[in-house]
């Protein structure tokens, strides 16, 4: 499966906790990702994210070491989406 390396910044929730962390996403796949992460967690443990351009995802943490995890997704997705740019075209005006 190919990954995209890029970064990007995204908002993810662990397992029951209701903390919010800000995580940098360091490569893309349909099924999964590499997220950056000051603490640990358990191989297994649920993960929601918040990725710009896709929206909401779900997965599980399938490894974890040195401050990286990665994350395996429930549902594929497109990961071209979180490339493409958040705000619209510019218009210009001509009088």
């Amino acid at each position: 499966m190919a990954r995209d390396s890029l970064l990007l910044v995204a908002q993810c929730q662990l397992g029951d906790e209701r903390i919010v962390h800000e995580v940098r996403v360091r490569n893309l796949s349909e099924g999964g990702l590499m997220i950056e992460l000051d603490r640990p967690a358990e191989v297994g443990t649920r993960v929601w994210l918040n990725l710009r351009g896709i929206g909401e995802i779900v997965g599980k943490v399938a490894w974890s070491m040195a401050g990286r995890m990665g994350i395996a997704l429930d549902k594929p997705i497109d990961p071209k989406k979180a490339r493409k740019p958040t705000s619209g075209t510019a218009k210009s005006s001509v009088s």
